[in-house]
């Protein structure tokens, strides 16, 4: 005798969802989607933009509004690539460039991320007088523009004699604000529970924060370092007034090779921008995980 089968109930885990849910969540879904590329696509502008004037002539860079070559002629794009990317390396000394962007960068990292653990982590764990009004009067130091510093900062590296060289571009960048309060505020959502585990080892303020706070927070120190290491490899106004040998510039300050009085070499530029931009976008990549998961989970981190 054969039992009679009956529907599974709805609304139950790992039932289908029904017909007509399914189609009222599709049009959310497609709005979201659609707001998404357009958001991708306004961001990526600009980077499309550089890349197609750098393999254009300079005709087709000033023809408005700009047409697409069919694909039978893309051989012109590509003479003209092979021409704008070979002028724009000949027009500086580029590898000098990046070797000095490199090294400013990484000191300019190492530092703000010494200083910033530091001062988090003082901020965040340990008990002084004056920690609440100290913090604030760091933190106002980011609602000062910079250019209103800019000329009393030259006179000053003129007079300590780091006019020109490499100090002057790494050691004002070397504590980062921004820094200091994402670390805090990562620290302070640590269990106190680790850090008197820690203490009842006999554990001081230093072996807390590089045993214990440290390791946990390798996922901001990375945001830290990226976010500094961008800033530094981006920066051009402070190198221009502060340096003025081109074995001393970062590559920013480089690209301004191909401004003149006569005109500006877009070409040439938009093959310089693409080539030197691309070092970022390769550690972005490398990196972007760090961006989705910017928090870590204490789990297990208190002994039971």
């Amino acid at each position: 005798m054969s039992t009679p089968r009956t529907a599974p109930p709805q609304g139950r885990a790992g039932s289908a969802p029904a017909p007509g849910r399914r189609r009222r969540r599709r049009p959310g879904a497609l709005v979201l989607s659609s707001l998404a590329v357009l958001a991708a696509l306004a961001f990526l502008f600009p980077l499309l933009w550089t890349l197609y004037t750098s393999i254009s002539t300079p005709a087709d860079v000033y023809t408005l509004p700009p047409r697409i070559k069919p694909v039978g002629q893309w051989d012109e794009y590509v003479a003209a690539a092979g021409e704008n990317y070979a002028r724009a390396w000949a027009a500086a000394p580029w590898p000098r460039y990046f070797g000095n962007t490199v090294l400013i960068a990484v000191c300019v990292v190492g530092l703000t991320l010494l200083t910033g653990l530091l001062a988090a982590f003082a901020f965040s764990r340990m008990r002084f007088r004056g920690r609440g009004a100290l913090f604030l009067l760091v933190m106002s130091v980011m609602m000062v523009p910079q250019t209103v510093l800019l000329v009393p900062n030259f006179l000053l590296a003129q007079k300590m004699h780091l006019y020109d060289t490499y100090a002057i571009q790494i050691l004002p960048w070397g504590a980062s604000v921004f820094g200091i309060f994402l670390l805090r505020q990562f620290f302070q959502t640590l269990p106190t529970e680790i850090f008197e585990a820690a203490e009842l080892d006999g554990a001081g303020a230093v072996r807390m924060l590089v045993q214990v706070a440290g390791p946990l927070a390798v996922p901001t120190m990375v945001l830290v370092a990226l976010n500094a290491f961008m800033g530094s490899w981006n920066s051009f106004v402070w190198p221009y007034f502060m340096t003025k040998s081109d074995q001393l510039r970062p590559i920013e300050v480089g690209l301004q090779t191909f401004q003149s009085e006569n005109g500006n070499d877009w070409t040439a530029m938009s093959a310089a921008v693409v080539f030197t931009t691309i070092p970022v976008i390769l550690l972005f990549l490398f990196l972007q995980k760090y961006f989705v998961h910017g928090t870590v989970t204490t789990d297990g981190a208190v002994r039971g």
